[in-house]
Parts: structure tokens; C-alpha cells; sequence
């Protein structure tokens, strides 16, 4: 992969977080829309205000084909996967003492509706513990399911560990049993396959600032045939502006107030550039890098590794004994100018499941514009970091 560099002085290892650098592509869209026609997208019949609705079209068109999805006009935009993901959640109809079934490495942008629907719908949930190594335990997870069991929601690949969940075989399970199954694919958008008919997926909710490589600010959260959600927002769609209650044809139904032209076009061009890289080589690029990442921290005295042994993300969590993994990424950031993620982001459950909860852990997360050279050059620093303390 060709490493970009935009002057930034930076070894940046925080990609679970949010992609950088941006592919220069990305920047020249949002740039052409703020310069040229930053209108508001269905909002009036003059030039300008076609053209930005013609670049959000060819977005919803894009990513429907992208995956695998027939219907463009059910792929809804949000502001992040975070909105996607309540909307999804509290836009289902529950009821009282209805079942949701989930797993232990859900981020909190699940757990949280999900407790918050706890709390003011009177549901209950499953937090399916599906263990560290890559083996996930089909039947033991089906045997939760139950009667009134209303959502399956699976987080595609943990933002903790890099653990991959079998979709396909759990959409499977999903669709006999006749369940909505929602897919958070945060981690693993325009990163590993996904085809929604393929794997029975009903919604599937993302970022576009990760894998996709476009900006911050974008997120979409695509509806199958069949699910009606409610609205957790409601306003201006740009059309049936008579009506006084919110219009039920989609993507407008989800869709209030004025999207985010320049993130959608900066995310259309994400998009545009991952395809040409080919997600295959894309995975391969990030899976060497974890290897090889992987191979020289098990090599250093006093570190301990988590996750998955081979079949993972490019997502890599490990603590040094007696060592804060605060301190870790501050020594990383302001000695060696590597930027990593410290603390429990946001899953702690995930924390529990690899017994890392009273101290987190510093994770480090490639993307396909880094290097062998800059994963070396973290190895060294951890080696001189444990040195430090314990030489």
C-alpha cells in the first residue's frame, strides 16, 4: 500500500478510531461541493441544489451495490454509525418483556440503547459471552434465543480485540428463526465483505470515517425490505412538506434536516478508493502488519497480548505489567510521537470478556496507509519502554 503523508509528523495507530491520513481524493470532493455548489441537497429545483442532490444519489446508489442491497432508496444517511445504531435500536417496535440478543464485545453505542430500552420499554438482553479466541460457539449462542426474542445484534468485528463474528452463519440463524438482525459494522466496513442479501442481514449500520476512509461527521445505516422503524428524529425532509407528521416513504422518513453534502461526497470518493484498492488487499496489507506487530510484542518480557490468535482485525490491545496503559500512550505520544488509544474504548464488557477491566489496555489499530516500518518502529519503543521500567 502507498503511504501517504500530509506533513504530519505523526506515526498515527489509532484507525479502529477514525482513518488518517485521508486519501486526497476525499479532499478535493468535500472542497469541490463547500466551492462550488454547497446547497442544500432536495431542498429547492435551481442548479446548485440538483447538483448536491445528484452527488447524495450516487452515494446511496454506491453503497447499496457496495453491499450487496438492492434498494438505494432504504440507505438512510446518519452522522456517525453511533446515530445509525439508536436509530435502528429504539426505532423497532418493543414491547414489554420482549428479548434482545447480543454479545459481550458490543461497543457502547449498542449497549447504551439497549440498557437505555431496559429501562424505559421493560426489555430484557443477552449479552452472549463468545469468548477471546476466534471460535464462536453457534449453538450455544442460539440457545438464548427465545419467544420473545425481537433483535439479534452483532457487532461485525470487536474495536477491542479484532474478534470477527461469523455473520453469515448467525444471519442464517436469524432468518430461520424469523429475527431482525442488526449488524454493527463499524470495524469492518469497506474492510472485510459484506453483502447483506448474502448474509440475511436486515440493518446494517456503519461509520464513514473508518474503513470507507471518508470524513468524520458521516455514518449510514442501511434498511432492509420489510423493517419499518420509527423515527427518533423528526423535521424538515425537503418534501410532503404539508404533511404535519413524518413522511413514510424512506429514505426521507429517516432522514430530518439537511444532510452533510460535503462528508457524503468525501465519503463517495472514501469509497471510490477502497474499491480500487480491493478489499482483499486491503485485508492482506493490515493482516501482515498485525502479524508482524503481534510477533514482536509476544518477544518483550513483560507484555501480554489479547485477542484472537490469526483470524482478526487489524486491531491489536496489550498491557506491560505494573504499567498504566495511560502512561503508555502519553510515553508513546510525547517520546516517540506515535499515536495510540489507551483505557476501555468503549466496550467494557469487551474489558470482562479478556479480564483487562481494571486497567485497559493500549491498542494499537492499522489501516492500509501504514507501514512495516512504523510497526517496527512501535516494537522498539515498547522494548525500550519495558527497559526503562524493568532494566
Amino acid at each position: 500500500m502507498k503511504q501517504l503523508n500530509w506533513g504530519v509528523n505523526v506515526i498515527y495507530l489509532d484507525q479502529a478510531a477514525s482513518s488518517f491520513p485521508k486519501p486526497v481524493e476525499v479532499i478535493h470532493a468535500m472542497t469541490e461541493v463547500m466551492t462550488e455548489y454547497a446547497a442544500n441537497p432536495g431542498r429547492g429545483g435551481h442548479a446548485l441544489s440538483m447538483r448536491a442532490g445528484s452527488i447524495i444519489d450516487r452515494t446511496r446508489q454506491a453503497m447499496a451495490t457496495f453491499f450487496g442491497f438492492d434498494h438505494p432508496d432504504r440507505v438512510c444517511f446518519t452522522s456517525n454509525a453511533t446515530a445509525a445504531l439508536n436509530q435502528a435500536i429504539k426505532g423497532l417496535p418493543f414491547e414489554k418483556d420482549d428479548h434482545v440478543l447480543t454479545t459481550s464485545y458490543e461497543h457502547n453505542s449498542v449497549r447504551r440503547p439497549l440498557e437505555y430500552l431496559k429501562k424505559t420499554k421493560g426489555i430484557h438482553v443477552d449479552y452472549v459471552n463468545t469468548g477471546e479466541t476466534e471460535v464462536f460457539d453457534l449453538e450455544a449462542f442460539a440457545k438464548k434465543i427465545t419467544p420473545h426474542t425481537k433483535l439479534i445484534v452483532v457487532s461485525h468485528g470487536s474495536n477491542l480485540t479484532g474478534k470477527i463474528m461469523p455473520i453469515e452463519l448467525i444471519g442464517e440463524l436469524a432468518r430461520e428463526q424469523d429475527i431482525p438482525f442488526l449488524v454493527d459494522a463499524a470495524q469492518t466496513a469497506g474492510i472485510l465483505p459484506i453483502h447483506m442479501t448474502n448474509m440475511n442481514i436486515d440493518l446494517l449500520a456503519f461509520p464513514g470515517h473508518k474503513g470507507l476512509l471518508g470524513p468524520q461527521g458521516t455514518g449510514v445505516l442501511v434498511v432492509g425490505k420489510g423493517i419499518d422503524l420509527t423515527p427518533i428524529h423528526h423535521g424538515g425532509t425537503g418534501s410532503s412538506s404539508e404533511l404535519i407528521d413524518q413522511p413514510d416513504s424512506l429514505p426521507e422518513r429517516l432522514e430530518s434536516g439537511t444532510l452533510n453534502t460535503p462528508g457524503i461526497a468525501g465519503l463517495l470518493a472514501g469509497l471510490t478508493v477502497v474499491k480500487a484498492m480491493g478489499i482483499d488487499s486491503i485485508r492482506a496489507h493490515e493482516k501482515r502488519l498485525t502479524e508482524l506487530l503481534i510477533r514482536g510484542l509476544e518477544n518483550i518480557q513483560f507484555v501480554t497480548t489479547y485477542g484472537p490468535i490469526t483470524d482478526r482485525l487489524g486491531v491489536v490491545p496489550f498491557s506491560i505489567e505494573g504499567i498504566d496503559s495511560h502512561e503508555i500512550a502519553i510515553i508513546l505520544d510525547q517520546h516517540y510521537k506515535i499515536a495510540v488509544r489507551a483505557g476501555l474504548h468503549c466496550t467494557p464488557l469487551g474489558h470482562e470478556t479478556i479480564g483487562t477491566s481494571s486497567q485497559g489496555t493500549v491498542r494499537v489499530s492499522v489501516g492500509p496507509y501504514n507501514t512495516e516500518e512504523e510497526i517496527r518502529k512501535v516494537i522498539k519503543a515498547i522494548e525500550e519502554i519495558v527497559d526503562g521500567y524493568f532494566g
